[in-house]
């Protein structure tokens, strides 16, 4: 087992905040130099992939699903907006989403995304220990590492299928992140073997912002109290199309949501955002999303049967999927990422995740069409690559 250390103060292992300077990770169970802190840049997310000159580009680069809101949720928003000279009031919200989990609203916490909620856990939390399982959302360890942490990294491995081993993370963490279903893997961990992970004393964070794509959010841990030191991270933003108004939600003892509350500014998330996370609870909602799942279903198989047809080429895709995603390698992958860009499609380069290198790149699920003119660029983009 590969262990690569960072610099850290003292037997504790925990860098005092200010500045980040020398603020580092350690890999355990590491591939390559995956584990190193400056190998990865942990700011990269999909959506640079379709700024700019990209604006034009099939975006499969972002696992927002394409056709939503739907007519019905932009309404809702609209309404909201003749409120917007009152402060927000989350109450109504806050309620809906205890009940649609079945928890009392003491164990509920709304955030401005999923996002903000992994700088929370960084800023508010006393841990010493951090350990972040990737390859996933770098997201948590940047926040860790702004903060001041010193964050372990357990690696998972390809040839493991990317599988969780718990016996891979140190017994004397205290804070454990995991990614269920795992961005960029599509890997769906089984619920029973995440929750071995929880421990007295240890924080166990998992992020389930991809969760609402699986039809019957099957292996979620969300509604859970029996789990100690369960934290559980939901997004609104993916399945529903509401990546620019930022809503989000923690799920978590009362005492970490308490503590989680006193580091969020007053009225954190905005009036239209708080009509959005109310209305995505309804049983209509929750039917629409479970139907948007199983379309997802469909459409990765497609997409996946269709990428095993380049497997003479090089590409070998992470299986078995179970996200809005498809993680794919390849060699070559850079270059055919440009070459795909001039063809007129955006895609993930996977390089900026820990555990991964420029080999591979994360593909969203789009629909049968897209996919089906993605695959003719595919086809197109490796057959540049062998010219």
């Amino acid at each position: 087992m590969h262990t690569d250390r960072g610099d850290r103060d003292g037997p504790g292992g925990h860098h005092r905040p200010g500045g980040g300077q020398g603020v580092g990770a350690r890999a355990i169970g590491g591939q390559g130099s995956g584990g190193l802190g400056d190998a990865h840049d942990l700011r990269h997310h999909g959506d640079a992939e379709v700024r700019d000159d990209g604006s034009s580009l099939v975006d499969l680069a972002v696992n927002v699903r394409a056709d939503t809101p739907p007519a019905w949720l932009r309404e809702r928003i609209a309404e909201s907006l003749a409120g917007l000279a009152a402060y927000p009031d989350g109450r109504a919200a806050r309620a809906a989403v205890a009940a649609r989990h079945g928890l009392p609203v003491e164990r509920v916490l709304l955030t401005a995304g999923a996002a903000e909620a992994f700088v929370l856990l960084a800023r508010a939390l006393k841990v010493r220990q951090p350990v972040v399982v990737h390859p996933q959302f770098t997201e948590p360890e940047a926040a860790l590492r702004d903060a001041g942490h010193t964050v372990d990294r357990v690696l998972l491995r390809a040839e493991d299928g990317f599988r969780l081993d718990p016996a891979a993370v140190p017994e004397d963490s205290d804070l454990v992140v995991i990614g269920n279903p795992t961005n960029p893997t599509s890997v769906l961990h089984p619920a029973a073997l995440i929750a071995e992970l929880a421990r007295p004393g240890r924080t166990l964070v998992v992020d389930e912002a991809f969760m609402d794509a699986v039809p019957d959010e099957r292996e979620t841990l969300a509604g859970r109290t029996d789990v100690p030191g369960l934290v559980v991270l939901r997004s609104l933003t993916k399945t529903w199309g509401l990546a620019g108004l930022r809503i989000g939600y923690v799920l978590a003892s009362p005492e970490t949501i308490a503590e989680l509350e006193r580091a969020q500014p007053l009225w954190p998330v905005s009036t239209p955002a708080l009509a959005a996370a109310e209305a995505c609870m309804t049983p209509r909602a929750l039917a629409e999303q479970d139907h948007a799942a199983r379309r997802v279903a469909i459409d990765r198989a497609h997409l996946v049967a269709g990428l095993r047809e380049f497997a003479s080429d090089g590409v070998r895709v992470a299986e078995p999927a179970e996200g809005p995603f498809v993680l794919i390698g390849l060699p070559g992958a850079a270059a055919v990422r440009a070459r795909l860009r001039r063809l007129g499609f955006a895609v993930r380069r996977g390089d900026t995740f820990p555990g991964l290198d420029d080999t591979w790149l994360r593909l969203a699920v789009r629909d049968r069409t897209t996919v089906n003119r993605f695959l003719q660029a595919l086809d197109q983009a490796l057959s540049l690559r062998d010219c």
